[in-house]
This record gives C-alpha cells, structure tokens and sequence, in this order.
C-alpha cells in the first residue's frame, strides 16, 4: 500500500480532529500513514515521493494557520517544481467569510504553480453547515484512499 504524510494546519482543532479520522481511514486501509501537526520541510521532502493528504482550516483572511504557514513559507521559496508530488486536499472554512478555504486554496494553488498532481478534487467543508466536519470527511478520505496506488 502507500505512505502517506499527512499535513495539518489549524487553529481551534477541527482540522486536526479531521486528520486524525483521516490517519484511521487511510490505515485501515492498509496504508502507512505519519500526521504531521507543526510539518518540517524534511518530512514534506520525503513524503513528496509518496503521497501528501493537506487539512488545513482557513483564519483571518483567507490566510493559513500558524502551524502550518512556516510550510507553505519552506516550500514555496525552496521546493519549486516538483511535479511528482501526489497530493489531496481538505480546507476548513466559513462560507460567511470573504476567503472561504482560502488557506486550503493558497496551497492548492502554490502546489499547483510547483506541477503536483492533485488526486480528486479538493474537499471544502463549510463550518455554517456542517459542525461535526468528520462526518464529511470520512467518506471522502475512503475514495481518496482507493485511487492511491
């Protein structure tokens, strides 16, 4: 099965409990997965070879946790192209806000910009509608789970 880094960026602990659920799907799977809460450019480094699953909530304006944005900063001004870069996304967000998931949409982009390959499409879950963002969750990370080869 696949290796599996999974990155987390978040303030209030709703991305981290929907990496959590990720990391238990994706291993009951059958893969091997390692969550990263404050994620080094070394472990992006390595898990750019194998596969990437991105939870980020969204703060401020559109703008990423703090957790996380020393990341995004890294990876940005030192990764450049990386083409074999296999990746998933979750943004957390707030449809009331102006920059709804803009914090998952600003890597999705830079990753995009570096040629990564995004398996699926991103999934944005709206704290509006959904309180308990697991529950949206989990049945996403299933799919994205199966397409990984």
């Amino acid at each position: 099965m696949a290796e599996v880094g999974i990155f987390v960026g978040t303030v209030y602990g709703n991305a981290l409990l929907v990496a959590e659920e990720a990391e238990t799907v994706l291993k009951g799977q059958g893969h091997e997965v390692k969550l990263f809460e404050e994620g080094t450019l070394e472990a992006w480094q390595y898990y750019r070879h194998h596969f990437v699953l991105i939870v980020t909530s969204t703060t401020g304006q559109g703008d990423l946790p703090d957790n996380i944005a020393p990341l995004y900063v890294a990876i940005r001004d030192t990764v450049g192209y990386q083409p074999e870069l296999r990746y998933g996304m979750i943004a957390l967000g707030d449809i009331s806000y102006d920059h709804f998931c803009g914090g998952g949409h600003k890597l999705d982009d830079l990753l995009q910009e570096q040629g990564a390959s995004r398996i699926g499409e991103m999934l944005e879950i709206d704290a509006m509608e959904t309180a308990e963002p697991e529950t949206v969750a989990i049945p996403w990370v299933e799919k994205w789970g199966q397409l990984l080869k």
